[in-house]
């Protein structure tokens, strides 16, 4: 059998798995760059990408990996308490360990590709690159009983401190940290099933940063503070 190995490796606004978007596309501003290992950082294996909007990354969920695979996974998207077969979802616990996502891709140079819309951690193995090609690739009638639309999204306030510390850190970035934050928190990181008294206090990883956010409300969320990550 042949081995597979990553084409390349992606540098993540997320450092860690908590709080990424449960689908590429959810949050825009949400970005990255893959790095290209030899023999594929010459400039030959990426020549005429450049005419191309979107690509789907092939990818190792190296931190979800397991030596006994699952028959059945519990999906966000039906509360986290409803078991559906592992091939009805895109749940990260896949037989073999293997992702896919299609990203907005936004530049091209020999050895990187610059990326948004992105939904991989960072450090994950690229294992292949390939074309978004519109009229294969969207299927005017296809439908998902599952998961028909995308999901609802909670409404995301600041608190003024935090949102100028945001600020702050998005010029030294240069990155859309705003946008990026509330795109992520809209999409409710939290456990389906889990109604958080206001008092506890939630936080993730972007860049180098720690984002803490409470929620005053069972549908709302209030960003607390944006920190250099200790």
């Amino acid at each position: 059998m042949h081995s597979v190995a990553p084409v390349g490796y992606l540098r993540s606004c997320f450092r860690e798995k908590f709080a990424i978007p449960r689908q590429p596309q959810l949050a825009p501003a949400a970005r990255g760059v893959l790095e290209l290992l030899p023999p594929f950082n010459t400039g030959e294996a990426v020549a005429g990408l450049e005419q191309v909007s979107h690509v789907w990354l092939l990818f190792l969920f190296h931190q979800a990996l397991e030596d006994k695979p699952r028959l059945k996974v519990r999906p966000p998207r039906l509360g986290g308490n409803q078991s559906i077969g592992v091939f009805a979802s895109r749940s990260t616990h896949r037989p073999n360990g293997i992702g896919q996502s299609v990203v907005r891709l936004d530049k091209v140079e020999a050895a990187r590709l610059w990326l948004s819309g992105i939904d991989l951690l960072d450090g994950t193995p690229v294992l292949d690159i390939k074309p978004y090609v519109p009229y294969a690739d969207c299927v005017a009638d296809a439908h998902n009983g599952i998961a028909e639309a995308a999901p609802a999204t909670i409404a995301v306030d600041w608190q003024p401190a935090a949102l100028e510390q945001a600020r702050l850190h998005a010029l030294r970035l240069n990155e859309p940290l705003v946008e990026l934050i509330e795109q992520c928190l809209a999409q409710d990181p939290r456990p389906a099933y889990q109604v958080p008294a206001s008092s506890r206090r939630y936080g993730c990883r972007l860049w180098d940063l720690d984002v803490r956010w409470h929620y005053p409300q069972p549908e709302r969320i209030c960003v607390l503070e944006v920190l250099l990550a200790e």
